[in-house]
């Protein structure tokens, strides 16, 4: 871990730490550690904003750490046919393979550094699964799934899949090379990532080197959120301590600081974060399952849709 890296990060474009005297830095508001369950036909996963006030996430809903896990053979699972409404996911894949197949055509292979993009809109039914040689053999498997909500203008338009593979996403370098950022989508610094989203978001997969420290400009209307993959650190300028398994929330400002310990564990040669911020679509959210809407009587009005088929049916040459 990860995938996608370079040898020497000071052959990238490096982005501008940003000037003390003009940017504030955001300080850090709360440390929330995940709680641990299971997913689909049972993988593990963290719940990285299970314990975060819901008015700290807009315009997120939830994100889930799948792994870290070494399956045995015969072990690697995935999650049967089930339906999506009113949202986007977003599935990071760091290690091992996903096969994602849904019923309005979209579908494909990530793999070590992909990233799958898929616009759930007015509704249609998915499945992930790890690939049969995958589910044999056994191996490594890490990820993320992100929810990224649509504002009440969006939420039924038709449905779309972005396949990014790793090759296209934006690599650039802390100004001092001590960091890596990998930007999946959004902005920073004038660089931009390859993710298309309807919802103003900036989502960034930094690895930074031990004893090392980045400061990132960040948009002063988005929120921000970091989540450790793997390794220690701190974040913010009071230096706040969290690590693999933990979510950070940042109040207001212009900048945000990470910083990783000094000897980092075993499992992994760096502190890896992911950096998220996004501009708050404030609207109401009806949460219930696979569907996010703006009122109960909109969930309502998905579950009898799925119910009756309407949004969509399981292909033919499904997996």
């Amino acid at each position: 871990m990860p995938a996608v890296t370079v040898d020497n990060p000071l052959t990238l474009p490096r982005v501008t730490t940003p000037d003390p005297a003009v940017a504030s830095a955001r300080p850090v508001l709360t440390v929330a550690t995940a709680p641990e369950g299971y997913e689909g036909e049972g993988f593990p996963v963290r719940r990285a904003f299970a314990k975060i006030n819901t008015k700290y996430l807009d315009p997120f809903i939830m994100m889930d750490q799948m792994g870290e896990v070494d399956y045995a053979a015969g072990e690697p699972k995935g999650t049967p046919w089930h339906p999506h409404r009113g949202f986007e996911t977003v599935t990071y894949i760091i290690d091992g393979t996903f096969i994602h197949q849904d019923s309005h055509g979209g579908g494909g292979v990530i793999t070590d550094g992909d990233t799958q993009w898929m616009t759930a809109g007015s509704g249609l039914l998915h499945i992930e699964t790890p690939p049969e040689s995958l589910v044999m053999s056994g191996g490594l498997f890490h990820g993320l799934q992100l929810w990224v909500n649509l504002p009440a203008s969006d939420k039924m338009i038709a449905p779309k899949y972005q396949d990014i593979r790793g090759g296209s996403v934006k690599l650039l370098s802390s100004e001092d090379g001590g960091a890596l950022l990998r930007v999946i989508a959004g902005e920073i610094d004038g660089h931009r990532g390859p993710g298309a989203t309807h919802t103003p978001i900036t989502m960034i997969h930094a690895s930074v080197n031990p004893g090392a420290q980045v400061t990132l400009p960040w948009r002063s209307d988005f929120n921000a959120l970091a989540y450790g993959l793997a390794g220690t650190g701190s974040a913010g300028p009071e230096r706040r301590p969290f690590g693999m398994g933990q979510a950070v929330v940042f109040g207001d400002g212009d900048s945000i600081t990470i910083r990783a310990d000094g000897a980092q564990d075993s499992r992994s040669a760096n502190f890896e974060v992911v950096l998220l911020g996004g501009l708050p679509i404030r609207e109401p959210v009806a949460w219930y399952g696979p569907f996010v809407m703006n009122s109960h009587r909109e969930l309502q009005q998905a579950m009898e849709d799925f119910q009756a088929g309407r949004l969509g049916t399981i292909p033919t040459d499904a997996h």
